[in-house]
């Protein structure tokens, strides 16, 4: 049966408030650890408490907890929420993170749309009023923090179709606690229709499918996507049969969990899957979308739907709207793919069915904004957020601004050091070698800033068997570029077979290099971009 789209976080959100404003902490705590004791597996390495004498600090990951601890010292503790060994971008937050965030003194979270919705939402819904609840991309800015826009590659075979949020909703009182849901309420065609995603461990999470039909009764949760304020997602999109489908989709904000949804209205999408999709009954001379990104985007503002696309390439400030009542997707019959092996995809038939798909284009689960949210790759940015951190306990306890200063100072000092570390140890690299190929596209900043192009990431749906173009495309810049070695994090290696394969046949070195979390050895920031820098060089060296 396919999931909700509408995550724990959310529930434990809304029943945790209600909780407390009825018995405060205390009755709070004893439901927490009433029903953590009925869960195996929930005990916690730290607990805050309600009569620490240390600041009480809650950050969103690893890395942001590293640098509230070089800040903070022996006057904090700092609890992570989503732990070392988890993505981010798709973590359910626990009954224990509940409990440490009602307790926390402080909260410190990296923001733009990096962490799961789940995590912001139980992060806003269950902090104590007037709590510091510091978003570090954003807030760095003051510090001198640099940001990259996210341009996204438009050389699929195919287009890349998502879903798109524009707008904050900021006049219906919207926040980035707020959901936007896009719910498929009918389709027709020939075959069946399926918008999923696959997240980065290979497990797909469908989220419209015209397999069962559509139920109103319940409002088409079966058959929705939530997505926060002013974001997007990519998806995966597959048809049985080739021919003429219609999608309709309708648009909704829900400010909070108790407010009544906001109706923004509903439109009307055209596939063209395997046919002429100039010769689409009813349209006469339609636009045709075939290649680039776009998005079946809502604006919450306006409350209207359309296409939003750049089919050239440039990304977001080259997209434009598209009237889906003049307009057609085509999905080509070189989209003609087959279903693989697992039990995970029998929603796509059995294994070896051929499927028209269009592709995901990023591994895992990639809800996003405009802005990369991947700063701390480059180490001056990382200045600025200690920067802000130290202002931020110096405001939550003025008692040890001494202190927070002191160790300011000194891990700055650090950080200046690891800095030049990192660039000469990169710019040791000779120029004819400095490229870097990976599967995840988080460092641009590190290309920005240290001067190491990134030549690729291999961006084929995860799950299927990339194309033949898709290898070819990228043996050709392995081969062109003359590409010592390929970059892979640690914990998505198991799940990069083509780039794996690729590399073993052009005699291309493996090397790891660490993104958003911490490994084993590697746990702390300063060892992190060492080793990123070491793993560069030597590997880009041979």
């Amino acid at each position: 049966m396919r999931l909700s789209r509408f995550g724990t976080g959310l529930r434990t959100g809304s029943a945790i408030r209600s909780r407390r404003r009825a018995g405060g902490r205390g009755a709070l705590l004893a439901v927490a650890v009433a029903v953590a004791g009925l869960l195996p597996g929930c005990a916690a390495p730290i607990a805050f408490t309600s009569t620490s004498d240390r600041v009480q600090v809650v950050t969103t990951t690893g890395i942001l907890a590293d640098l509230v601890r070089n800040v903070g010292g022996d006057r904090v503790l700092v609890d992570s929420i989503v732990p070392d060994n988890a993505d981010s971008h798709a973590y359910e937050p626990t009954l224990r993170d509940v409990r440490n965030i009602v307790y926390a003194d402080v909260a410190f979270s990296n923001y733009l749309l990096l962490e799961a919705q789940s995590v912001v939402k139980t992060l806003d819904a269950n902090l104590r009023r007037g709590v510091p609840n510091i978003a570090l991309a954003e807030g760095a800015t003051r510090y001198a923090a640099e940001i990259i826009p996210m341009v996204e590659d438009a050389s699929l075979d195919t287009i890349w179709l998502g879903l798109r949020v524009r707008g904050t909703g900021e006049r219906f009182g919207a926040n980035r606690s707020s959901d936007i849901v896009l719910s498929a309420t009918s389709v027709t065609g020939p075959g069946k229709l399926v918008g999923y995603l696959t997240g980065s461990f290979g497990t797909p999470d469908r989220y419209f499918d015209s397999t069962d039909g559509f139920d109103p009764g319940n409002g088409y949760r079966d058959d929705s996507a939530v997505l926060p304020p002013d974001a997007h997602t990519h998806m995966s999109w597959a048809f049985t049969e080739p021919g003429v489908y219609h999608l309709t989709v309708k648009a909704q904000l829900r400010v909070t969990p108790q407010a009544a949804p906001v109706e923004l209205g509903q439109q009307r999408f055209t596939f063209a899957v395997g046919v002429d999709p100039h010769s689409v009954p009813g349209l006469a001379d339609p636009s045709v979308l075939a290649r680039g990104h776009a998005d079946i985007a809502v604006d919450v503002d306006t409350e209207r739907l359309y296409l939003y696309a750049d089919p050239h390439g440039g990304g977001e400030a080259d997209q434009q709207a598209y009237d889906p009542a003049t307009t057609v997707i085509e999905v080509p019959n070189k989209a003609l793919l087959e279903v693989p092996a697992g039990r995970g995809y029998r929603f796509l038939g059995r294994a070896g069915d051929r499927v028209y798909q269009l592709p995901q284009a990023v591994l895992g689960k990639h809800v996003h904004g405009e802005i990369d949210p991947h700063l701390w790759q480059d180490v001056g940015n990382a200045q600025s957020y200690v920067e802000l951190i130290r202002d931020t306990l110096i405001g939550a306890d003025p008692e040890g601004a001494a202190t927070y200063r002191r160790n300011t100072g000194a891990y700055l000092a650090q950080l200046s050091a690891l800095d030049t570390y990192v660039a000469s140890t990169i710019g040791a690299i000779p120029p004819a070698n400095r490229y870097l190929v990976t599967t995840h596209d988080a460092f641009a900043y590190l290309s920005q800033a240290y001067g190491i192009p990134v030549a690729g990431f291999v961006t084929p749906n995860p799950a299927t068997e990339p194309s033949l173009a898709d290898r070819v495309r990228l043996t050709e810049t392995i081969r062109n570029l003359r590409v010592k070695a390929v970059f892979l994090e640690p914990s998505l290696q198991a799940r990069s077979a083509t780039l794996v394969e690729v590399a073993h046949e052009q005699g291309v070195a493996i090397c790891p290099i660490y993104g958003d979390a911490f490994g084993p050895t590697v746990d702390t920031y300063l060892k992190m971009m060492r080793f990123n820098a070491d793993s560069l060089a030597e590997c880009l060296n041979r």
